[in-house]
């Protein structure tokens, strides 16, 4: 296993462990966006772009720092994924090109063998990290970085051994870290270090023992909350803005050093990473339709997302509501049951019945009701069930989910906390604006609005219509895909089928990557009968 696949997995372990310790180093009575989650969540992104099988240094890198900017949470998450973007393109620039354009390089021997051209990407990634953010303030996780970058030079300059060198940036950075607390007064009154810098030194750490070999220790590391003596008039309060702001933005990149400078007199914490013409927007801010005029009058801002932060403090949901949906595999029915939903199998040869769904409403035992069919064929059927629950006084609604690529976008969205007017509302947006593909192999031979097929011809289906007739399944994916993706789309859910083989999957994922760089890409194991892929995107 190659060094960077083996340290993005080390780092995401070594994260998820040091999570609840990282978010306990917040400063405010109220959570922005705790740091540990962000950064964790920020990595597991990463990783999940990272294919599979065999690739280049280059590809890899490439993956992994775009699955990081496109995933990004939280100002630590943006300035995090610049980090990791900037190191993996500096050092994919300073190494030989055999190491970095022969395939499979990434999971043989380790590219990363000239300590200088390390230890220059480090400092690369400082420098990047610092031209970002529109204020840079010390005693953050960019003090931590640029500690790290130079001590890693430093070493790399004396000779030093990778392992070596990356052992003395971890130490550098602990150092650096524990100096945060009296560097910033709000730091220093709360008794805790930066929470982004701890972050970060656990993500160094997993580096260092991947290349040295030794397993992480069993103290994450975390530095703990110390005990201050309490001073009149220093409580902490949210005196700053009330919203944060993040979206990512389709602009020009000569754009953004103005852009950058305007979007700071709106409030901050203002981060601004990317490049190609694709970057991530951090902001706090008391103008939320300011900033994000700001993004359109540039290019064009998307996956917006607004957090009132006042909003973040826990509140009661609402009492009973249940959302029952239809899953086609056993995958799906797992991702179903996983995000709360209450899970009735279905799917080709075995649609679900009025009187299954009724038994789910009735065992259920909540008075709002949300159905997703994720068929066609059984929106009818979720309609009659919904008539007779209707006459018990059980307020049901029926979003017309037509696949289940559709019910899985509208359940990603569910928040029981909302109204159920304005929850049904936000799902039926979510399953409309999802646009829905699959790819089969023809049983007989028929006529289909693409023509007529042959028994084993490879079918591609485009929101419920058969429209490619294809000698493999490869070229009837990719040939959904390019159709779905014709009408504009952000993100494309790929969801695997029984008989779905791996070339199949990373051929298709590969296809997006390569011609839609400004698309992510997620798959799932769905589990489903005669479809191999089910498609869908937002």
């Amino acid at each position: 296993m190659g060094v960077l696949r083996a340290w993005a997995r080390v780092a995401l372990v070594e994260l998820g462990r040091a999570r609840a310790e990282i978010d306990e180093l917040n400063v405010y009575p109220v959570p922005d966006g705790d740091t540990g989650t962000n950064l964790y969540l920020t990595w597991e992104a990463a990783c999940e772009a990272l294919p599979e099988g065999e690739l280049t240094f280059a590809e890899a890198v490439q993956a992994f720092g775009r699955g990081a900017l496109l995933g990004a949470r939280g100002n630590s998450g943006v300035i995090t994924s610049e980090l990791v973007r900037a190191c993996g393109l500096r050092l994919a620039e300073n190494l030989p090109r055999d190491q970095v354009d022969a395939p499979g390089s990434v999971l043989a021997d380790p590219p990363m063998s000239e300590p200088v051209a390390f230890a220059d990407a480090l400092v690369f990634a400082a420098d990047a990290a610092y031209g970002a953010v529109a204020q840079p303030v010390e005693g953050t996780m960019l003090t931590v970085a640029r500690a790290a970058a130079d001590a890693a030079l430093a070493a790399a300059n004396e000779g030093k051994t990778l392992a070596e060198v990356c052992l003395v940036a971890v130490a550098s950075a602990r150092q650096a870290l524990t100096r945060t607390t009296e560097q910033l007064e709000v730091l220093r009154r709360a008794g805790v270090v930066d929470a982004g810098g701890a972050g970060l030194v656990v993500i160094l750490g997993a580096m260092e023992s991947v290349l040295s070999g030794r397993a992480p220790g069993e103290s994450t590391g975390v530095p703990v909350r110390q005990p201050v003596a309490a001073e009149n008039g220093t409580d902490l309060g949210p005196d700053g803005p009330a919203y944060e702001v993040m979206y990512l933005l389709d602009a020009p990149d000569e754009a953004i050093g103005a852009y950058r400078r305007a979007l700071a007199g709106l409030g901050d914490s203002v981060v601004v990473v990317g490049g190609d013409g694709l970057w991530n927007v951090h902001v706090h801010t008391d103008d939320v339709g300011a900033a994000i005029e700001l993004g359109i009058g540039i290019g064009r801002p998307h996956r917006i997302r607004v957090t009132h932060f006042a909003d973040l403090v826990p509140h009661p949901q609402a009492p009973g509501r249940a959302v029952i949906t239809v899953a086609a595999g056993d995958g799906l029915a797992a991702l179903f049951a996983e995000a709360g939903a209450v899970v009735i199998r279905g799917g080709p040869g075995r649609r679900c019945s009025t009187g299954e769904l009724l038994t789910a409403i009735e065992e259920s035992k909540a008075p709002e009701i949300v159905l997703l069919p994720n068929d066609r064929d059984s929106i009818a059927v979720a309609e009659a069930a919904a008539t007779v629950a209707r006459q018990d006084g059980i307020r049901v609604a029926v979003i017309p989910t037509r696949a289940q690529v559709q019910g899985l976008a509208a359940l990603a969205v569910h928040d029981p906390g909302r109204s159920f007017e304005d929850d049904v509302v936000h799902l039926s947006a979510a399953a409309g604006q999802t646009r829905h593909g699959a790819v089969t192999i023809a049983v007989k031979d028929a006529w289909t609005m693409a023509g007529t097929c042959r028994i084993g011809d490879a079918l591609g289906v485009v929101d419920g219509d058969f429209a490619l007739i294809t000698a493999d399944l490869t070229a009837a994916a990719t040939g959904v895909v390019d159709r779905l993706l014709g009408g504009g789309g952000e993100l494309v859910t790929i969801v695997t089928g029984q008989e779905a083989g791996a070339e199949l999957v990373d051929a298709v994922v590969r296809h997006v990557r390569r011609h839609r760089k400004d698309v992510d890409v997620v798959v799932y194991d769905g589990g489903q009968q005669r479809y191999p892929l089910l498609i869908g995107v937002e």
